[in-house]
C-alpha cells in the first residue's frame, strides 16, 4: 500500500506492507486531515518513527464482527490495554501501556489502511460528509475543555492562537455564549471568527506580543486562557492576561522548550490545566445537529499521492485544514 512514512525524513513510500493486527478491524482510509501535531512529529515532537496521521474517515473492510463490514467509521486514536484500571473504567486515554494512532508505537492513517480495534470505531452518520468526518478528533479534543471545567455565559474567555485547532475551540466554546476574545497573528484566520468570537485581537508588534495584546485589552483580564497557538510564546502570554486565581488551559504541543516565569502562577495562584484528546460523540453530534460548520477551515483537498507536497502546504503560515483524499491517488 502507499503511505506517508517519517523516519527522520518523511517520504511517500508505494510498497508499504499492510499490517492488520490480530482481532482489531482492518480500515480503508477514505480521507485524511493534517494537523499541527503531525508537523510537529516531522520536526522531532514525540520521537516518533513509522506512518504519521490521526484524523481520519475509513470504511470497515475486515472485522472479528461480521456486522462491522462496509461500515463508514470515525476511530478514536488511543489503544489501551484493556487490563489496567483506566482501561477497565473504560477510557485508555491516559493508558499507561497505549499506543496512539500515528503518534506512539502505532501505523497511522497516513496510509490506505489502518488498523484499530472495533471498540475504538464509531459509525458515522450518513449526514456527515467524508471531509467534515476529519475534524471529529481535533473537534473532539476542543470540547474536552468543556468536560474540564465550566464555561457560563458570565465567562471571560481568550483562546491564543487562529489556526486549525484554535478555531474549532472557539466553535465549540461559542455555543456557551461567554465573552469570547481570539487572539492571533492572521488577519485572514481571525476573519473566520468574525461573529463567532465576540472580539479578536490582531498581534502585528510581535517583538513584544505580552505588551500588544495589553493595550488592546486595556490591561483587562480574562478569566479563563486557552492556549492553542502552537508556539513557545503562548504560555507567557497565557500567564500575563489571566486573572488571579483564573485558569490556563493548555492545548498546544510542540518541538521545542517555552520560556517563562512561573512564579506567577503560585503569586496569583493560577490553575494550568493540560487538556488533549476528547470522547468523539460531543464532536459528532455538533457536526450532525450542523451546530458547527468546519467547511471554511478547508484550505485545500488532495490526492494521497501529493501527499509530500500536502505537508508542506499544511506548514504555510495561510493554511488551515489540508485534507488527503486517499480515494483520489493513482
Amino acid at each position: 500500500m502507499k503511505a506517508l512514512r517519517f523516519d527522520d525524513t518523511l517520504k511517500f513510500e508505494k510498497d508499504v506492507p499492510v499490517v492488520k493486527r490480530e482481532g482489531e478491524a482492518l480500515i480503508e482510509v477514505l480521507c485524511a486531515g493534517i494537523c499541527n501535531t503531525d508537523l510537529e512529529i516531522v520536526k522531532g515532537y514525540a520521537g516518533f518513527r513509522g506512518i504519521l496521521g490521526h484524523e481520519f474517515v475509513g470504511r470497515v473492510v475486515e472485522a472479528p464482527d461480521n456486522a462491522w463490514k462496509g461500515m463508514r467509521v470515525v476511530g478514536e486514536i488511543n489503544v489501551g490495554c484493556q487490563v489496567c484500571a483506566l482501561c477497565k473504567a473504560g477510557d485508555a486515554r491516559h493508558c499507561t501501556n497505549r499506543t496512539v494512532l500515528g503518534i506512539k508505537d502505532r501505523a497511522g492513517a497516513f496510509a490506505e489502511y489502518l488498523s484499530l480495534p472495533l471498540h475504538n470505531l464509531i459509525a458515522l452518520p450518513a449526514s456527515i460528509a467524508d471531509e467534515e468526518a476529519v475534524f471529529i478528533e481535533p473537534l473532539a479534543a476542543a470540547c474536552q475543555i468543556l468536560e474540564q471545567l465550566e464555561i457560563h455565559s458570565t465567562s471571560k474567555v481568550a483562546v491564543i492562537g487562529d489556526g486549525k485547532l484554535a478555531q474549532l475551540i472557539i466553535r465549540a466554546l461559542a455555543h456557551t455564549k461567554c465573552s469570547l476574545t481570539a487572539i492571533g497573528k492572521h488577519k485572514d484566520k481571525l476573519d473566520l471568527v468574525d461573529g463567532i468570537s465576540k472580539h479578536s485581537i490582531l498581534i502585528e508588534n510581535t517583538a513584544d506580543i505580552l505588551y500588544e495584546v495589553s493595550r488592546q485589552i486595556n490591561s483587562e483580564k480574562f478569566d479563563v486562557v486557552i492556549e492553542a497557538s502552537g508556539s513557545a510564546t503562548g504560555l507567557p502570554l497565557a500567564l500575563g492576561i489571566v486573572k488571579a486565581r483564573g485558569k490556563i488551559v493548555l492545548k498546544t504541543t510542540f518541538k521545542g522548550n517555552a520560556q517563562l516565569d512561573l512564579s506567577q502562577a503560585v503569586v496569583n495562584e493560577i490553575q494550568i490545566i493540560g487538556s488533549r484528546c476528547g470522547r468523539f460523540e460531543p464532536a459528532i453530534k455538533l457536526l450532525k445537529d450542523q451546530s458547527v460548520d468546519v467547511r471554511p477551515l478547508i484550505t485545500e483537498k488532495l490526492p494521497f499521492d501529493e501527499g509530500l507536497r500536502a505537508v508542506e502546504k499544511a506548514a504555510a503560515a495561510n493554511s488551515m485544514k489540508i485534507i488527503l483524499q486517499m480515494s483520489a491517488a493513482s
